[in-house]
């Protein structure tokens, strides 16, 4: 009997990634590994993948430190680039690829380029040199997502004091969609426009806005870089699944009945007595809670798999355990296997219910969770 378990397959994870490359044949891949690679391992899966894409991308310094301190020397990209002086640093000793979307940013790195130059002139290069190396930066263009990045009519100031930076070994140029799942909708179509009129006046340098969503409905912008993320692990950015595209779910999310229980009709089960039963049954008590990452909100009727058949989670989620209602007639027993998400219960399905996105239900899994990569 196993308690709350994510079993990783890393063949299904080779397989989407070579499924992706029919997608984009011409394009480099940058691998999105941040938020421990969407909840599947970040040094297994970067482990996994390393010998199939041409880099890295990660939200935090934390993670390329980790990805590089196994011996891995190919592109590591921050995609929020560094937050601090330290981590700058930390970067150019590293020769991590770096996002630039804000004027501090910049600022910080002349200064420093400004200090490496001084020292040079000192004679102390040699004994800083470590922390001066040029990298390759890649500016982020606001084309309409709002969050970060520069307007398109700062992009020639912020690309000329780049170019003149001595740290800066090369400059490429990135953007994200915010309405690439909603194909209908028109509003991807004025980011395209806006980041290729803002690109266009740098036809050698390279560029990357599609991400998973981008990849699988935007050919046009695929551009020399595309990153996938959640579609790595079979995964649909939106409620629709993916596996009839011929992706595989990578993680199967399971755990084990510890009780099967006689209940009567009338009788609630749970904290607050949210839920009674209409009828006489049996219930099955799994151990996986909010404890271990399992949403506390899940409501009445959210489906989990016990032995071959959808069963509906009934009674509020507790921290360490949760009831379904088996039926009257169920054979199940202690110790039999219930699976909440996999290639049998798609994580789409059991999302949608739930009123949440996929990405949230694999990230939030929590250390208890036993992990085991086949």
């Amino acid at each position: 009997m196993k308690p709350a378990t994510a079993t990783i397959s890393q063949e299904a994870l080779r397989h989407n990634i070579e499924l992706i490359k029919t997608f984009a044949p011409q394009q480099k891949l940058l691998a999105m590994i941040k938020a421990n690679a969407y909840g599947q391992g970040l040094l297994p899966a970067a482990g996994t993948l390393a010998d199939l894409v041409d880099g890295f991308g990660v939200a935090r310094l934390r993670e390329a430190l980790e990805i590089q301190e196994t011996g891995y020397t190919g592109k590591i990209l921050l995609v929020e680039g560094f937050f601090d002086r330290e981590e700058l640093l930390k970067t150019l000793s590293r020769r991590f690829d770096t996002v630039v979307h804000c004027l501090e940013q910049l600022e910080l790195l002349e200064q420093v380029a400004q200090e490496w130059q001084q020292e040079q002139q000192k004679g102390f290069w040699k004994r800083k040199a470590k922390i001066y190396f040029p990298i390759n930066v890649w500016l982020k263009i606001d084309t309409g997502m709002h969050r970060l990045g520069v307007h398109p009519e700062q992009v020639e100031m912020f690309y000329q004091r780049l170019k003149a930076c001595p740290l800066v070994a090369s400059i490429s140029f990135v953007s994200h969609f915010s309405r690439a799942d909603e194909p209908d909708c028109g509003y991807t179509e004025k980011q395209i426009a806006i980041f290729e009129s803002a690109t266009e006046p740098y036809p050698t340098h390279e560029r990357s806005i599609s991400a998973s969503s981008g990849i699988l409905y935007w050919k046009q912008a695929h551009y020399e870089w595309v990153r996938p993320g959640i579609i790595m692990h079979g995964i649909s950015p939106h409620y629709t699944p993916i596996i009839d595209l011929g992706f595989k779910p990578v993680m199967t999310l399971a755990s084990s009945l510890i009780a099967v229980r006689t209940h009567k009709a009338g009788e609630p089960v749970g904290y607050g007595g949210a839920w009674v039963s209409d009828k006489d049954t049996k219930l099955g008590v799994v151990a996986m809670g909010y404890g271990d990452g399992y949403p506390r909100n899940a409501p009445e009727g959210t489906p989990v798999l016990v032995n071959g058949r959808i069963v509906p989670i009934v009674g509020r989620v507790s921290m360490d355990m949760l009831t379904v209602d088996l039926g009257a007639d169920s054979q199940d027993k202690v110790g039999d296997e219930v699976i909440f998400w996999g290639k049998d219960l798609l994580i789409e399905d059991v999302a949608q219910h739930i009123g949440v996105i996929s990405y949230e239900l694999i990230t939030k899994l929590t250390p208890r969770v036993i992990f085991e990569y086949k």
